[in-house]
Order: C-alpha cells, then structure tokens, then sequence
C-alpha cells in the first residue's frame, strides 16, 4: 500500500474516540452507585462488562478482518457502539448499563484489532514506531479530556439557566434530572454515528499482511495456546490492563471515601491527570528505551509504581491526588514493553499471537471485580491491595522474559529482523 496519510488522520481519530469512550467508566463510578444504589462488586461488573468483551470478540474480529477486510468491520465497530450508547441513554438502570457496556467494549475491541495493521501500512512499515507512539499520545490525550467533559456537562446540567449554551439546553431536555451523568452516553451515541458515516465516506484500503501477521485459524490460536511463553505474556497484558483499570476506576470512589472529595470535580480532575501522566511517562519511556535494555525499564517503572500506589492508599489526601496520578505515569511503559517482548519471544504467528494479546485485555474485566468484591468484605483500601499482586507480576517478567532480540539502543545498536520488530 502506498503512504495514505488520509487514512493515518483516519486511524489517530479512531484512537482518539476509543479511548474517549473507553477510560471514563471510573469517573461515573461514585455518581453511579449513589444513583443505582450498588454495592463495590455491582458497580464492579460494569467495566467487567465492558472489557469482558475483548475476550469474546477480538479473536473473531481478526478472522471477520481477514474475510471482510477493515471498512465493513470499523463500520460494525461503530454501528455497535452507537447501540449500546443509545441503550442507556434511552433507558438510563443499571441492567441496560450492563448490556450497553458490553455493546461499547464489543465495538471498542473490533476496531483495537484492526487499526493498527491500517496504520503500519497507511504509514509506512518504517514510520509505524513513530505513528504508533503518535497514536498512543493522542490515545491518552482523549483520556485527559473526557473525565473534564464529563465535569462540564454535569456541573452545567445542574445549574442550567436561560443563558445556557445550545448543547447544555438539548441535553436537559433529553436526560433525566437526577441522572445528569447519561448526557455522556447521548454525547458518544452522537459521536458513534458520525463515525460511522466517516468510515463510509472512507475510502480504505486493503492491508497486504505478511504470512506471520495473518490471524489463523481456530487451530493456531490453540497451538499456541500450548506454548508456556504464550500463556505467560498473555497474563502479562491481562495483569496490566487489570492494574490500569484497577486504579483508574476506583481511584475517584476512594478520593471521596477516604477524603471527602467531590467526585465530579476533584475526582473526575484526578482521573484525568492519571490519563495525562500516562502519555508523559510514554514519552519519557521512548527515551529510556533507547538508552537501556526494556526489561529494565519495566521492572524499575513497576517498582516506582508500587511505591506510588502505596503512598495513595496510605497516605494524606493531598498527597493521594498527587500520588494517584504518577501511578499513570510510572505505568505507561508497561502495555507497550511487556506487548513487545511477548513478539519478539517468538518466531511465528505474530497474528495469531497479537489477536490472544488483546484478548488479554479482558483483564481489565476481572481486576477491579475482584478489588470491588474485596473492597465489600473488607474496605476499599483493602481491596486496592490486590494491585499489588498483579504488579508483583508485571515485575517479575522484567526477570524472566527471554526475547529472542533485545530493543534496539544507542549502546548496542542492534535492530530487530523483519517479522520480529
């Protein structure tokens, strides 16, 4: 494919509505289990609900990629988000939540899966490093914003006057009085459907893969299923993701009750600072992976991380809304490191092998499930703990991991063969 930078603009665009969509479940959390009336582990089934998905529709999204091609599955992508979007807005209890976060997270996984091959040769295979990065900081960019829409609109719904703007106006008349948080869900309705109409407007085309970055059948998945390294760096991504998800979703419920701060203020603010963090820190981890091995990396970002977390947990609360935030920082090295070294440990079926990585993004599912059911028995704070469990892994495989190439540095100068990098 020639360089298509209409299609790059297309591709950083879809990154940026992903994560818009994706990362604002925690901000909601404290409105939504006052308003629902929830206990942790309820409220914790939403984003189960949500990135649950990843698990059932990323490897079928692959194989539907490979029959289709991407223009028909990003359309679907976007047509099933603009459902489940609806759904709650229209009908705003705690079952529709369920179901309409399922339908976002399902739409939200077909698109993560076909994306990035897009970008490597709408880019250029030799420029997909830079686009990828450029992307995830675009990807953070839209985590920062969307908790700060979210305080906007709330905060105006509340205090609606006759001078409000022509979009607060609409939106009261459309969302209930008490549940001022669902003009989020009309917002990404809107927001699904006009992506769709930009994908078929698009003219997107096809993506020549090479044999190792095909997706392969049922049976490939299962082969490399038997392979320990596999299983190994699949609970890498899904230990990840968990943290991740695990702090950002229940950071603001633990600000307002440990500290008494306001949820849709200080709360939603801290949030998107952890967002804002992560894209720094990925910029600074660029760096420092050229400088050094990225094992290394890894294990010195997770321990400063572990630190972190534990001076939000346990410390005053000005030092936790400081402290939560550079746990974002610290963790930004994480998703692409530990999704790097998983590839290059091994030699074929990169495909197939990145189609049960990004399933592993159903981790971001059972963590923060299993800190809301801990958090029941035995306090948030408690059960926030179990973080460090799965950082306890993310450690270890900066000791264990043994790529058959090590990332490219100023000191060794080594390159990644063709297929592996």
């Amino acid at each position: 494919m020639r360089r298509n930078y209409y299609i790059v603009a297309l591709v950083f665009l879809t990154f940026f509505v992903i994560s818009f969509l994706t990362n604002i479940i925690g901000p909601l959390i404290p409105a939504i289990i006052d308003d629902f009336d929830l206990n942790l582990t309820l409220v914790a089934l939403l984003p189960f609900a949500f990135f649950i998905a990843y698990g059932f529709m990323s490897i079928p999204a692959g194989i539907l990629i490979e029959k289709y091609q991407e223009k028909p599955v990003m359309v679907g992508a976007f047509c099933v988000a603009f459902s489940g979007s609806l759904l709650l807005a229209l009908f705003p209890n705690y079952l529709s939540a369920i179901i309409s976060l399922f339908l976002i997270g399902s739409g939200m996984a077909m698109l993560q899966v076909a994306i990035n091959p897009l970008l490597r040769e709408a880019g250029g295979k030799e420029h997909f490093a830079f686009n990828a990065t450029v992307a995830q900081t675009i990807f953070g960019l839209a985590s920062f914003i969307s908790p700060l829409v979210y305080s906007y609109l709330v905060l105006n719904l509340q205090t609606i006057t006759p001078d409000s703007n022509a979009l607060i106006t609409l939106l009261s008349r459309v969302v209930p009085e008490n549940l001022h948080w669902i003009s989020l869900y009309w917002l990404f309705a809107v927001i699904s459907i006009l992506m769709v109409f930009v994908m078929l407007g698009s003219r997107i085309p096809e993506v020549e893969r090479k044999e190792d970055e095909k997706v392969g059948a049922w049976e490939t998945h299962l082969e490399l299923l038997k392979n320990p390294t596999v299983v190994l760096f699949f609970l890498g991504i899904f230990t990840y993701v968990g943290t991740e998800q695990g702090i950002a979703n229940w950071m603001s419920e633990f600000l307002n009750k440990y500290h008494g701060y306001d949820p849709q203020t200080t709360g939603a603010r801290t949030v998107s600072w952890f967002w804002g963090l992560m894209t720094a820190g990925g910029l600074l981890g660029l760096v420092m992976l050229k400088l050094m091995d990225s094992k290394i990396v890894l294990v010195a970002f997770t321990a400063c991380t572990m630190v972190t977390l534990l001076a939000a947990l346990y410390m005053s609360g000005p030092i936790a809304l400081i402290a939560f935030p550079l746990t974002g920082f610290f963790a930004s090295v994480m998703y692409p490191i530990i999704f790097s070294l998983a590839l290059n440990s091994v030699e074929e079926y990169h495909g197939s092998f990145s189609g049960i990585l990004v399933t592993a993004i159903a981790g971001g599912a059972v963590v923060p499930l299993i800190v809301g059911g801990l958090g029941d028995l035995f306090g948030l704070r408690t059960g926030m703990l179990f973080l460090f469990i799965t950082l306890g892994y993310i450690f270890s495989i900066g000791i264990w991991a043994k790529p058959l190439v090590k990332n490219e540095t100023l000191e060794l100068g080594r390159k990644s063969p063709q297929g592996l990098e």
